[in-house]
Parts: C-alpha cells; structure tokens; sequence
C-alpha cells in the first residue's frame, strides 16, 4: 500500500515539476497519509475503503496543486551560498519601500539567510530554499510560501497575517510571538514547530501535519483544522470557540481540560475525541 499511496502522491506533483522543497514535502506527506490509513485499517476498513479514506484526507489536491506552476521550476543561481544574497536584499528592503510592488523572489536560493527586520508584505518566496532563514520581526503580512523549504526558519515576532503556506515544509520552524492571524496552511508539514505566545485567530490548516505540536493554554477563535493530521497534539488548556475538524482524526490528540463551544464539543465527540475533562462554556 505504501507504493501505492506513492504513486498518488507523484501523481499529483507530476504535472508541476521540480521545486527545492519537492522531495521533503512529498516524503513528510506519504509518512502522514500512511499513518492515516494504518489508522483506517485499525477502525475495522478494508484495504481499498482505507485508502480511499485516506486519499480523501489529504484535502483539496487540485487547490493545492493550482498554486504549483506547471513548468518545471529552477534555483536561480546564487553569487554564493544564499547569506550574501540575504544581505544585499535584506539592506535593500530596510531602506522602506512602501510605494513600491511587491517583489517576487520565487525560486531562488537563501538558505540560512538573515532578512530579519524586513518589510516583505506581499512577496512571492514560492520554491524557493529557505531552510534556516531569519525572519524575524520582519512585515510578511501576504506573502506566498507555496512548495518552499522553510524547515527550521525563525519567524520570531514576524507579521504573517494572510500568508500563504502551501505543500511547504515547515518542520522545526520557529513561530513564537507571531501574528499568524488569518494565515493559510495547506498540505505542509508542521512538525516540532513552536508556538509559543502566537496569535492564530482566522488561521486554516488543510491537509497538513501538526503531529506532536501544542496549542496549550491559546484561546482559538475561527480557526481551521481540516483534513490534517493532529496525533499527539495537545490542546490541554485551551479555548476553543468556532473550531473546526472536517475529515481530521482525533483519536489521539489531547483534550485534557479543553474549553470548548457545544458545537466544537459535538463534532469532536462524533470523531471519537477524548473529552472526559473536556469543558462545555
């Protein structure tokens, strides 16, 4: 089953190429829909309904692949390795550039680059290498992250309201004191990330893999967890209000002392959550 689930996984990347974050997406997202159907295998489904149920769980395939171009995509060369390139844009944008466009830096090449202290409201870092970059404190309201390699990024007290997140890798990254308000996240893998003390309200999580992350002691409000995979992560503590789980097994994510709204309470009771200390508010 694993090849096959393989197969649909190459499948749905085929028609848009190659991009730096291809191979770690693709491999984070086959462990997340295979453990999805060992799940499925153990409520008792046959091999074809677990993977049919499996496959459905990965979300909204052809959403996600809209935002993927269909020409093969290639590293812009760098001068370097990616550090002196993050200066000279990094001292580009501080000089303030509030009459001007966005730019677009899709494709290239800034592994563990410094762009902390920037403003890059609305940019396009789509397929680009990011792993390791900085961040921090930097404007990112807007900007587009699809099929990046942003595995162990800092985005300390970054402006991420409305960025886009999709088929990115994001293991590992750092999110604390972020305002993540109204940001998206689709198919990408989110393990190990830090949260600590973030503003999440209005974000959306579709199809991704938050496995192990916590969300203790937040207060969520309008945020979205659909088609994703929360094992072992823990919502101890927290508030949630207008929470949603569409197709998201939670089985085996922590409840414990949740406050939540009747109608998060019933759709989780109905997914088989446990929510013995659960709270009604």
């Amino acid at each position: 089953m694993e090849d096959r689930i393989k197969q649909f996984l190459d499948q749905a990347f085929a028609p848009y190429g190659a991009f730096p974050a291809r191979a770690e997406v693709t491999k984070e997202l086959l462990a997340n829909l295979l453990e999805k159907y060992r799940d499925a295998k153990t409520e008792g489904m046959t091999d074809e309904e677990a993977y049919q149920a499996t496959v459905d769980s990965f979300g909204d395939v052809e959403e996600i692949m809209e935002q993927v171009p269909h020409t093969e995509q290639k590293t812009t060369n760098t001068p370097d390795d990616g550090m002196n390139v993050g200066k000279i844009i990094r001292d580009g944008l501080r000089q303030g550039r509030a009459n001007a466009p966005a730019s677009k830096l899709a494709g290239v090449k800034l592994t563990g680059a410094d762009l902390s202290d920037s403003n890059l409201a609305g940019d396009d870092f789509s397929y680009s290498a990011l792993s390791g970059a900085n961040f921090d404190r930097s404007n990112v309201s807007g900007a587009t992250f699809s099929a990046a390699a942003l595995d162990n990024v800092s985005f300390a007290d970054a402006d991420l309201r409305g960025a886009s997140f999709v088929a990115a890798n994001l293991q590992k990254a750092n999110f604390t004191g972020a305002n993540l308000n109204d940001a998206t996240f689709k198919g990408c893998s989110l393990k190990e990330i830090v949260l600590d003390n973030t503003q999440l309200n209005g974000a959306k999580f579709q199809g991704s893999d938050l496995g192990g992350v916590s969300f203790d002691n937040y207060q969520l409000e309008n945020v979205t967890f659909n088609g994703t995979s929360l094992d072992k992560t823990s919502f101890k503590n927290a508030t949630l209000h207008n929470v949603t789980f569409l197709r998201t097994r939670v089985k085996h994510t922590i409840f414990d002392g949740t406050k939540m709204d009747k109608v998060t309470y019933a759709l989780l009771q109905g997914a088989g959550a446990k929510l013995d200390t659960a709270i009604v508010i």
